[in-house]
């Protein structure tokens, strides 16, 4: 009897263990996608756009709804609404054939589209990525993208942002080998984004922010606010390192946010 208590205190403890690391993980995804939205879109002078992180009721969430999100990420604990720049059209290479033909002063209009269109893939492989470099560092693994490579992005909750990244790829050309080439130029960026200290430091003070709040929705004006704050703070910081080379800099090391 007292051993059947506590092998099922242990597997409670166990059981509640894994819940608070899934939720964990779950909160670095959705900080990433959130953080591209606002801050890669921002360095690529896009204009803002609007976006909430809507979450089911993750302190009733059940194992079976982690592993659920863990395997699929379709929308079962959390997800981002709004954020992207552009509907996705039949073919893009029909669309700048056809507007290139009659208009010449439509060339910027699609270098523009291009932009938004590759901001907004981008943007949707940031989620799994900060969620994978969350483990990684959790784990004292390393972070780099022979490790954590497109296909793996599956096992960081990416099964869905991935499936729609392929309807903007098909879009973007027929050619299968010309697919190739621009996602994997664009996983690149995803990976220099979150790899950035800035960025990483945005990302995990927001993903503290969700993980510790229990609200079901967080608005687009409280995530621009902490990221903004976020960014401020670590630039101050270097600004106020490099005017003090007897302190600390180079040597000093970014702590979470």
């Amino acid at each position: 009897m007292v051993l059947n208590m506590k092998r099922n205190k242990i597997t409670d403890t166990f059981s509640q263990n894994k819940l608070i690391e899934h939720k964990q993980r779950i909160a670095f995804h959705e900080a990433g996608h959130a953080a591209g939205i606002h801050l890669n879109n921002q360095a690529r002078q896009l204009p803002p756009v609007f976006f909430n992180i809507i979450f089911k009721d993750m302190n009733n969430a059940t194992e079976a709804d982690i592993m659920t999100y863990q395997t699929s990420h379709d929308d079962c604990i959390a997800r981002v609404q709004g954020g992207r720049l552009i509907e996705i059209p039949p073919f893009i290479d029909n669309l700048v054939c056809e507007l290139t033909e009659h208009n010449d002063a439509m060339v910027q209009l699609i270098k523009d589209y291009m932009i938004a269109f590759e901001a907004d893939i981008v943007n949707l492989l940031i989620g799994p990525l900060a969620e994978a470099k969350h483990v990684a560092d959790t784990d004292d693994e390393l972070f780099n993208p022979r490790i954590v490579n497109l296909k793996a992005l599956r096992n960081y909750g990416g099964s869905s942002d991935l499936a729609l990244v392929n309807e903007y790829l098909h879009s973007f050309s027929a050619d299968a080998q010309q697919r190739d080439d621009k996602l994997a130029k664009l996983f690149d960026a995803a990976f220099d984004f979150v790899n950035n200290d800035a960025n990483w430091a945005a990302i995990t003070k927001l993903a503290n922010y969700i993980f510790y709040n229990s609200k079901n929705i967080i608005c687009c004006e409280e995530i621009v606010s902490i990221l903004d704050q976020s960014v401020d703070h670590f630039q101050n910081r270097i600004n106020k390192a490099k005017t003090e080379p007897d302190q600390s800099w180079p040597h000093w090391r970014l702590v979470n946010g």
